[in-house]
């Protein structure tokens, strides 16, 4: 698997917090280390790709585990019914920032303290989820980086009508327990009739639905699909993937990883220059600065993906011109 070694990091790195407490920092004659919690929606933390950008980030801005931080981490694995549990959790461990990744993460966080800083990291639409007042101006507790920016659904579209040049219903797959599902489907109806296509949702709620969820849209039409980009359909990407090889049709994803599976295609925010960045916000907030304070940023950076392989199995031919504009061809 493409974490391995970022695995053997992690693991090194996370037990190295409990090195971390009062004891350890009175022994090294030191203060004690300033607490940072990750609560995350999907990827386990020792497996973690965002987690371990982060940790890049901060190691850059100075920080250093059992030195002068200490780090926590929760994971619900995709299951977001653990999410208030394990936000609670950290909570109780009264660290200076807790960063949560992706919305339902962040949702959770919210609900579980007003009071402590919140660093939102990969949330689509932040102020349409409720976790701040706007963008300029968060207010409360909550700030960070969302996932989405205005074009982000267009452009998925555009691209993957420009690899399946015959796709006219786009059958898109998402979690419907996700609040996210409906901030997508608004951005990506909006788009669509200007392209000539158009769309077939549906919402699962388990990964048992995901395969009768793929042949219903397909019976009804889609000749591709699109799969949201959720913690959700990221933990089942590999499952997802294997079914939509089986139908034949082609598919945007919403991570990278998902065409290291096999995947066509992929259009994403950068997560290593996301949480990477999420590192600037813990500073600041870890050197005095109020989240409401600090302006929520949007993504800059988005990942175009293509694996050659899949499109030659799909009898797909790639124009030069997406494969100039990609960021990265798999053979």
């Amino acid at each position: 698997m493409r974490f391995s070694g970022l695995s053997t990091v992690l693991l090194a790195l996370i037990s190295l917090a409990s090195l971390a407490g009062p004891e350890a920092a009175e022994a090294q004659g030191q203060s004690s280390p300033r607490r940072v919690a990750l609560l995350s929606s999907d990827a386990t933390c020792a497996t973690n790709e965002g987690f371990g950008a982060l940790l890049e980030g901060l190691r850059s801005l100075g920080y250093r585990i059992g030195e002068n931080l200490a780090i926590d981490c929760r994971s619900g694995e995709g299951n977001y019914e653990r999410l208030d549990a394990l936000a609670a959790e950290l909570v109780e461990l009264s660290p200076a920032v807790l960063v949560a990744a992706a919305g339902p993460a962040s949702l959770a966080a919210k609900r579980a303290t007003a009071t402590l800083p919140i660093v939102s990291v990969y949330t689509a639409d932040p102020v349409g989820l409720g976790l701040v007042a706007s963008l300029s101006r968060p207010g409360n507790n909550v700030t960070g980086i969302s996932a989405f920016s205005s074009d982000y659904a267009a452009k998925s579209l555009q691209l993957l009508k420009e690899t399946a040049t015959r796709a006219s219903r786009i059958g898109v797959l998402g979690h419907a327990a996700n609040p996210t599902f409906a901030v997508y489907r608004k951005e990506l109806e909006k788009a669509a009739p200007a392209m000539g296509l158009a769309l077939d949702f549906a919402g699962v709620e388990t990964a048992q639905e995901i395969e009768s969820a793929l042949l219903l849209m397909q019976r009804r039409g889609a000749n591709a699909f699109l799969v949201m980009h959720q913690p959700f359909t990221f933990v089942h990407r590999e499952h997802i993937v294997q079914l939509v090889a089986r139908l034949r049709l082609p598919a945007m994803y919403g991570s990278r990883q998902a065409v290291e599976s096999g995947g066509l295609m992929s259009y994403a925010v950068s997560i290593p220059d996301t949480f990477r960045r999420a590192a600037y916000f813990v500073d600041k907030v870890l050197r005095g600065s109020k989240p409401g304070d600090l302006p929520v940023e949007q993504p800059t950076k988005f990942e175009l993906v293509l694996n050659l392989k899949t499109a030659k199995a799909l009898g797909l031919m790639l124009p030069p011109a997406l494969l100039l504009r990609a960021d990265q061809v798999m053979e």
